[in-house]
């Protein structure tokens, strides 16, 4: 396993982290399916065997279940690993909403301590925020308070694209951006990564095997089990990200590496990048992730295929 810096903070971290939501299971609402908790901790346990120090997670996974889980696994361990988790997404009072005043974040957080048996958070983050507040900077003044009682050492943003990533960046405010970027989308790579380099914020990759997809294993007409998100997907959506991992399968070499971990390759191979979470939940999933971390780089030839087959992809869509 190797490491990075998570931009201007002084955490070191594995780049190969743990994407901790599909471990929280779908009892109450959207994940990746079903989970056997007792597999689910040995897959925890088994990422941190191999060197992952980097744990990301949610309140909202699970409902708490995937903090839970990570204390269960990680607990004995605790000064040795970085946890993240996330802040916003109100499932305690009544119906779930989108929820950043300054007191429900206080107490969520308290919650968050609770179930992870800490003291304090690594790095807290605030969990897909609308628009409007990440471009006028607000609700940080509570973070701030918060890192100032030793509650959080540092705080983030978690996005859904790129667009949003920069604005957070460019009111200069958190200290790391979460954000989607595989081989199959890419935007991020265009502004928002340069501009986090420049900036020294640090990068996590939400997504980095875009929901499952380039593990190859799924075709155009593939179903997923009820409480599955990737249920919901529209059939063209399904039918047209199947139809381009079959053009990237080339990047698997048979003996030598896989196509997810020629995925998290890709990935890695971005300078800015300070850590990817794939999601994972059998130590089976571990396994083959982490072992992408001591694989060489995709070759400048392979880096030129992978643009022409998506721009080309693109240019069919269009």
């Amino acid at each position: 396993m190797r490491y990075r810096r998570l931009g201007k903070t002084d955490l070191q971290v594995s780049e190969l982290g743990f994407g901790a939501w599909a471990v929280g299971g779908n009892k109450h609402g959207h994940s990746y399916g079903p989970t056997d908790q007792g597999e689910s901790l040995r897959a925890i346990r088994q990422a941190f065997e191999l060197g992952c120090t980097f744990f990301d997670t949610a309140d909202i996974y699970g409902h708490g279940l995937s903090e839970k889980l990570l204390h269960q696994a990680l607990g004995a361990h605790r000064q040795a690993c970085v946890i993240a988790t996330k802040v916003g997404n109100d499932f305690y009072n009544g119906p779930f909403r989108k929820n950043f005043d300054p007191d429900y974040i206080r107490f969520a957080l308290e919650k968050s301590l609770q179930r992870l048996q800490t003291d304090y958070i690594d790095l807290y983050q605030f969990h897909n925020p609308p628009l409007m507040m990440l471009e006028r900077g607000e609700h940080y003044e509570i973070l701030e308070t918060l890192k100032a009682e030793g509650k959080i050492r540092y705080y983030g943003v978690s996005v859904h694209d790129a667009y949003e990533g920069m604005m957070a960046i460019e009111t200069g405010k958190p200290d790391v951006i979460q954000v989607v970027y595989n081989l199959l989308r890419q935007d991020a790579r265009e502004e928002l990564l340069p501009l986090a380099a420049e900036r020294d914020v640090g990068v996590i990759v939400r997504e980095p095997l875009a929901s499952g997809m380039l593990t190859g294993k799924y075709r155009p007409d593939s179903t997923f089990a009820e409480g599955d998100f990737r249920a919901e997907w529209p059939q063209e959506y399904l039918a047209f990200q199947a139809q381009l991992v079959d053009k990237l399968r080339f990047l698997a070499i048979e003996g030598q590496r896989t196509l997810a971990q020629a995925a998290l390759r890709f990935v890695l191979d971005e300078p800015s990048v300070s850590v990817a979470i794939p999601g994972a939940k059998t130590v089976a999933h571990v396994d083959e992730n982490i072992a992408a971390g001591d694989l060489d780089a995709l070759s400048e030839i392979e880096h030129a295929a992978v643009q022409d087959v998506v721009e080309g992809a693109m240019d069919e869509l269009f």
